[in-house]
């Protein structure tokens, strides 16, 4: 079935809707309305050029050189060279996902008609996110204002043929990709180099990912915790509606809910009502509030990140109301360094949460099972999963040095006249890597979760938690005797992080929140 082509105007782009066009290789077009302000800021600039006016950027250098005033027959090579000598990028390239986006923020954001660009470039843009190219760009090198300088003077390298990029799979020279999809080269113009480069579209669209699989991980964490509370045989009492009532955060009483949805019916809870055990430990007990405050934080961020890829972030501005020309700092990526090292804080607490769940269902004395989930008749001979609670110890660890908060820094650049730099796109690779940390965390604490069910067998889980062993079961088998461990943990990984893995739970519980 054909997709429909995204019509995009500016201010209509979600987390959901980004991640979902590229998931999914949409197509995207520029809506009619924008092409009307496009056309009418760049008839704006054409004008203010043919009077000589002096506009950073456009008639005058960069940086600390913004008084230098720069011919008229000087202004295409100005352009091209802001290019070239800002993609200075170093590290690892970008995934090629995070670069897709990058590329769909920057449209957006040129779309709304401010930046007084061509029409012809915005449509450029658009043919080459259509085609599938993907410039190679290196992910260091951004202090995170004047938007993303380095990362996004890469991306455009590729624009003007420049560069390397992937086309079809294969890494290429940019020229030749160009070439291979039928798209010419664009040569840039007054303000369009600078246009291109100054904005935030690589920490945003990093953010933008880890918030998409933040909101998914939030709900599998309500997941391997309500597996992991009757593994060890824990209670649901703690999870009443009317304790959560009397500190009513949203977060909270969402996943209260969850928990009640997906232990409802549990054999498990049944069989051990009169047990004498009066509370549990708090990485049972206190799931709501816990994994209720992470909601709230990536409820918060989105709201954050959702507000700056439907924004205009790069400078001098055009308003065409008015004739006016404003010199600002839409570029500075404050808000999205903040959001990322909050974020990025508030996910390890997931896995913090986790790992010590998972410490408990492996040690005999506090779980009730056998000790490193393995049966006693052969433990000894075979360490169980001993040391998969190591690796999820290994990474939260990690993630405690990930967490410092990029933001807290500043390193002034361009002779002190960007004497204040938010480093928003330290944040969000940090945060991007924290959220794919705790994915793994999470799977070694239902892997162990599933482990210690099958010691209660046959009596059944809940609703919600017995689907999930029941998944799980189907792609991973009980470990009796001792294997390769690490590959289970893949195999988990990639069995819970499968959108079809929590479809097919909210199948017996509805809707989790």
């Amino acid at each position: 079935m054909q997709k429909t082509t995204f019509s995009i105007t500016g201010n209509n782009l979600t987390v959901e809707n980004s991640v979902q066009i590229v998931i999914s290789n949409r197509k995207i077009s520029l809506s009619k309305a924008s092409e009307k302000k496009v056309k009418a800021s760049r008839k704006l600039v054409e004008k203010w050029i043919s009077n000589d006016e002096i506009i950073y950027g456009i008639t005058t250098g960069f940086g600390e050189f913004k008084d230098v005033k720069i011919p008229g027959k000087d202004i295409h090579e100005l352009q091209r060279n802001l290019i070239l000598s800002h993609a200075a990028g170093v590290g690892k390239y970008i995934p090629d996902f995070i670069v897709r986006l990058m590329l769909l923020f920057r449209i957006n954001s040129l779309a709304s008609g401010y930046s007084g660009i061509r029409l012809e470039l915005i449509q450029h843009l658009i043919k080459i996110f259509n085609s599938g190219i993907v410039p190679l760009i290196p992910s260091q090198g951004s202090v995170g204002s004047s938007g993303d300088l380095s990362p996004l003077s890469h991306l455009a390298l590729t624009i003007i043929g420049e560069g390397q990029c992937k086309c079809d799979g294969e890494i290429t020279d940019s020229i030749s990709a160009l070439k291979k999809k039928k798209i010419k080269p664009v040569k840039l113009t007054a303000k369009e180099g600078l246009a291109l480069i100054n904005g935030t579209q690589m920490m945003s669209a990093y953010l933008c990912k880890a918030i998409y699989d933040a909101e998914y991980l939030s709900k599998i964490a309500d997941i391997s915790g309500s597996m992991s509370l009757d593994a060890m045989r824990g209670t649901v009492s703690a999870f009443s509606d009317k304790l959560q009532k009397i500190r009513p955060h949203k977060g909270q009483i969402a996943t209260a809910n969850n928990l009640r949805k997906l232990l409802k019916g549990s054999e498990i809870l049944v069989s051990h009502k009169n047990c004498g055990k009066v509370q549990d430990a708090y990485s049972l007990r206190c799931m709501p509030q816990v994994h209720g405050a992470v909601k709230d934080t990536i409820n918060y961020c989105k709201s954050v990140l959702e507000t700056e890829i439907n924004s205009v972030t790069d400078n001098p501005l055009i308003f065409t109301d008015g004739e006016e020309f404003i010199a600002g700092g839409n570029f500075h990526g404050e808000p999205i360094a903040l959001a990322a090292d909050f974020l990025a804080i508030a996910i390890s607490e997931l896995g913090n949460i986790s790992e010590r769940r998972t410490a408990r269902l492996v040690d005999g004395s506090l779980s009730g099972l056998p000790r490193f989930l393995v049966d006693e008749k052969k433990a000894g001979l075979n360490s169980g999963l001993m040391i998969v609670q190591y690796t999820a110890a290994a990474l939260v660890s990690e993630n405690k040095v990930l967490c410092h908060p990029a933001s807290v820094d500043s390193i002034p650049t361009s002779a002190n006249q960007e004497d204040h730099n938010s480093m928003g796109s330290v944040s969000s690779r940090k945060c991007f890597d924290v959220v794919n940390n705790v994915k793994k965390v999470i799977a070694i604490e239902i892997m162990c979760a599933a482990q210690g069910m099958d010691f209660l067998r046959p009596l059944k889980s809940g609703k919600g938690t017995e689907q999930a062993y029941l998944n799980v079961r189907k792609k991973i088998e009980h470990i009796s005797d001792d294997v390769i461990t690490s590959g289970y943990i893949l195999k988990t990984v990639e069995t819970v992080f499968d959108e079809k893995f929590l479809k097919s739970i909210e199948t017996k519980t509805g809707k989790l929140e």
